[in-house]
C-alpha cells in the first residue's frame, strides 16, 4: 500500500480495536457491579409497600467507585492508545528501514563511498524515493569515473606530450651544435627546417585532441631513401657513441604518416640507445602492404610485465647502474608508439632476444597509391 493508505488501514484498525476493548472494559465492569447490592428502595405495586435492600459494604463501595473511575478513564485512555498504537506500527512498518536505509546511504556518499547498493523495501513513496536514490548514487559513480578517466587520460596525454618532444628536441640540439662548430652541411639546414615543421604540427594536433587514441593520421608519400637518411640522422644524434648498423629499402615510396613513423622510430632508437651497451641495429623493410622497423640492442631486454602485458603508460623499472644518463625508465614511450601503430593499422612488438638484448619490431600499414 502506500504511504496514505497504510495510515488510514492502520489508524482505523487501531481505533477499532480500541473500542472493542472499551467495550469490553465496560461489560466487564457491569457484570462485577451487578454481583454486589446496590442499597436503596424496593417498592411492591401490588400494595404500595415498599422494602429497604441491603446496602454495599464500605470496601464494597470503594470497588464500585474504582470501577465507574476505571470506565471514565478507559474512554480517554483506550482510543488515544489506539491512535498512539497505529503510530508507532506505522513507523516501524512503513518507515523506520527506508529512512534507515537513506540515512546510511548519505552518510557513504559523504565519505566518497558510492560503492554500495541501495536496498528497496517496498513499492510505496519511499521505496520509489530509494530507487530514485540509487539511479542518482549510479550516475554519481558514472561521473566520477569519467572524470577519474579523463584526469588518466590528460595525464597519459601530457606525458606523451613531453616525451615524444624530448626526441626532437635532442636532435634540434645536436643539429644546432654541429652549426656552432662549423661543421654542418647543408641537410643540417634541411634538417632543423623539417623537425621545426613537425614539432609546430605535433603542437597543433595534440592541442586539439583529448586522447591519445584521436590523435590523427595524416597519410602523405615518403620517399625510401628519405626515411633511411632520417633513420640514420636520427641514430647519430641519439646514439651516437654507440656502434649503429641502419639498413633500408634505397629505391621507391611508401604513402604513411611521416611524422608517426618518425616519432615510433625515434621512441625505438631512444629507448634501445639507454639501455644497450655498445651496439644498436636498425632495420627497415617492407613486406606486401605493411613497412616494418625493428630495433634491436645488446642491453639487458625488456622487463618480463612488459613482454607478458604490454607497454603500459606509467610502467617503471631501473636502468642499469652504468647508465648516468636516466635513472628509471618510464613506459610512456613504449606506450604512445603501440598506440601509433595501431592507429596506422600495425602493431608493436615486443621481445628479448636469447642471446640477450631487446628487439622491438613496429608495423605501419601502407595505404596504397591514389
Amino acid at each position: 500500500m502506500d504511504l496514505k493508505k497504510s495510515f488510514l488501514v492502520l489508524s482505523v484498525s487501531c481505533v477499532l480495536l480500541a473500542l472493542l476493548l472499551l467495550g469490553f472494559v465496560f461489560i466487564l465492569c457491569d457484570s462485577i457491579c451487578s454481583a454486589f447490592p446496590t442499597g436503596g428502595l424496593s417498592i411492591s405495586l401490588s400494595d404500595g409497600s415498599f422494602t429497604r435492600l441491603e446496602s454495599p459494604t464500605a470496601a464494597q463501595q470503594c470497588i464500585l467507585s474504582a470501577l465507574s473511575i476505571l470506565q471514565l478513564v478507559s474512554c480517554i485512555v483506550l482510543p488515544v492508545s489506539g491512535l498512539a498504537l497505529s503510530g508507532i506500527l506505522y513507523y516501524r512498518i512503513k518507515l523506520k528501514r527506508p529512512i534507515a536505509a537513506l540515512q546510511n546511504g548519505i552518510t557513504r556518499i559523504q565519505n566518497r563511498d558510492l560503492d554500495f547498493l541501495m536496498p528497496v523495501h517496498s513499492d510505496d513513496e519511499l521505496g520509489r524515493l530509494c530507487a530514485a536514490f540509487d539511479t542518482m548514487r549510479e550516475e554519481l559513480l558514472k561521473s566520477n569515473k569519467e572524470l577519474w578517466h579523463q584526469a588518466e587520460e590528460r595525464k597519459r596525454l601530457n606525458a606523451a606530450f613531453s616525451h615524444d618532444l624530448r626526441n626532437p628536441i635532442t636532435v634540434l640540439k645536436g643539429t644546432v651544435k654541429l652549426l656552432r662548430q662549423g661543421s654542418a652541411d647543408e641537410q643540417a639546414l634541411d634538417r632543423l627546417e623539417r623537425y621545426t615543421l613537425r614539432i609546430e604540427q605535433y603542437v597543433e594536433a595534440m592541442s586539439s585532441i583529448q586522447r591519445l587514441e584521436q590523435m590523427p593520421v595524416r597519410i602523405n608519400e615518403c620517399a625510401c631513401s628519405l626515411l633511411h637518411s632520417e633513420l640514420e640522422e636520427t641514430a647519430k644524434l641519439l646514439a651516437g657513441a654507440l656502434d649503429l648498423s641502419v639498413s633500408a629499402p634505397a629505391e621507391g615510396s611508401v604513402r604513411l604518416d611521416h611524422g608517426a613513423f618518425l616519432t615510433v622510430a625515434e621512441n625505438l632508437i631512444g629507448n634501445a640507445a639507454r639501455f644497450a651497451k655498445s651496439k644498436i641495429t636498425v632495420c627497415l623493410e617492407q613486406k606486401e602492404n605493411l613497412l616494418l622497423l625493428s630495433v634491436t640492442d645488446d642491453g639487458p631486454g625488456f622487463p618480463a610485465a612488459f613482454i607478458q602485458n604490454g607497454p603500459k603508460p606509467f610502467g617503471r623499472f631501473t636502468v642499469p647502474a652504468e647508465k648516468k644518463e636516466a635513472l628509471a625508465h618510464f613506459g610512456i614511450g613504449l606506450y604512445s608508439s603501440q598506440l601509433l601503430c595501431r592507429k596506422h593499422g600495425g602493431a608493436l612488438t615486443l621481445e628479448n632476444k636469447k642471446g640477450g638484448g631487446a628487439a622491438a619490431a613496429a608495423s605501419f600499414k601502407i595505404d596504397p597509391k591514389a
